[in-house]
């Protein structure tokens, strides 16, 4: 047998979606996005919102006629070219930010309420089974209003994948928590997510729960995807002062190319393929931004003076004046943030230092 018979075709992705199109109107509130999603993979649309990022998960779910692309699971058309296959046709789960519980039914009944081509024992048994996958098992008796909103986001989660999806599609599914639970429910759903082996393509506009979550995550803006990557690819190699900006805080400092730089009250910042005269922003994360004791002998070097420190917790912010030593009259606002406790006081001269690897530069 030659190495060519061997050849085996490569795994269609769970989900698939291609060149989309939407308008709502005269709104074109997806235009042209592309994006897959493997099995056992996390992927996440991020964006403000209004960029298009639920109208998209809603093509996927069929909720929404799709208008031009196409949309396929496993390989299969289900969207597209004259094909429009229902939402309860399509193997997808949907979670979305209110939960849609019904109220009138108990948790067990809520899980078991989309499993249809069962009798009831084995309707029941997989109920059972996902509920004790989200540690839900004890509540089965329960109704939605006697639940907290970590534990009817779980039960909705199990309702989920109670079908054993191909695909689960979450809106938000975290926007109704306060902070200190949404970081534990988020944990819980990631590890179940995993272990269900299901695809999942999950909408936020919170860059940390992108990276908490997803393998990668596609940027959205206006309708389109702006840059898609790993966490560390988008965090790191930004394709503009957005994407850069949608994952933290930045300083923003505006100048111009010249030889091949960018002059700024920090020093001189390369700008690697940018014209001559260009006008640029050059982005610098405040974590990328270091602080020292102030000496004479560093005179030459870039200084701030502090306005204002503030304990956050693991990390202090210092807020600072910063002056170019032979510009005396260009300054700006900058922020550093400290691991730790650094409180110097208001008024206090400091040595900056900023990462190059936390400092980019973009053509207005």
């Amino acid at each position: 047998m030659n190495a060519t018979a061997l050849k085996t075709e490569p795994t269609p992705p769970a989900l698939q979606i291609v060149d989309v199109r939407h308008r709502y109107g005269r709104v074109q509130a997806v235009d042209g996005v592309s994006v897959s999603v493997a099995a056992g993979e996390v992927v996440c649309l991020l964006g403000p919102s209004g960029c298009g990022k639920t109208t998209v998960l809603r093509l996927a779910a069929g909720l929404e006629e799709l208008q031009d692309g196409a949309i396929s699971l496993s390989g299969t058309l289900v969207a597209g070219n004259g094909v429009e296959v229902p939402p309860e046709r399509r193997g997808v789960g949907l979670v979305f930010q209110d939960y849609a519980l019904f109220p009138h039914l108990d948790v067990i009944e809520n899980v078991a309420f989309g499993l249809s081509g069962m009798n009831a024992t084995h309707r029941r048994s997989r109920a059972e089974e996902v509920l004790a996958m989200v540690g839900m098992d004890e509540y089965a008796r329960s109704y939605p209003h006697e639940l907290s909103g970590g534990q009817q986001q779980r039960v909705a989660l199990a309702r989920a994948l109670a079908p054993r999806p191909r695909v689960v599609l979450l809106d938000e599914p975290y926007s109704g928590l306060d902070a200190r639970l949404r970081d534990r429910v988020r944990d819980e759903v990631l590890h179940i997510l995993k272990a269900s082996g299901s695809a999942c393509l999950m909408v936020t506009h919170d860059s940390e729960e992108a990276m908490f979550m997803a393998d990668r995550i596609a940027v959205m803006r206006g309708g389109r995807i702006v840059q898609q990557g790993t966490p560390v690819e988008l965090y790191c190699e930004p394709v503009d002062a957005f994407v850069a900006s949608f994952f933290g805080e930045v300083n923003r400092i505006e100048g111009q190319v010249r030889a091949g730089s960018v002059d700024t009250p920090l020093g001189s910042i390369p700008a690697r393929g940018l014209a001559e005269g260009a006008k640029a922003t050059v982005v610098v994360r405040p974590e990328g931004v270091a602080i020292h004791p102030w000496a004479p002998v560093y005179s030459d070097d870039p200084s701030g003076v502090v306005e204002q420190a503030r304990l956050l917790g693991r990390t202090s912010l210092v807020h600072m004046t910063v002056t170019a030593p032979a510009q005396s009259e260009a300054s700006v606002h900058l922020h550093a943030r400290v691991p730790g406790v650094y409180l110097p006081k208001p008024g206090a001269r400091v040595r900056i230092q900023v990462d190059p690897t936390q400092t980019f530069v973009f053509a207005n």
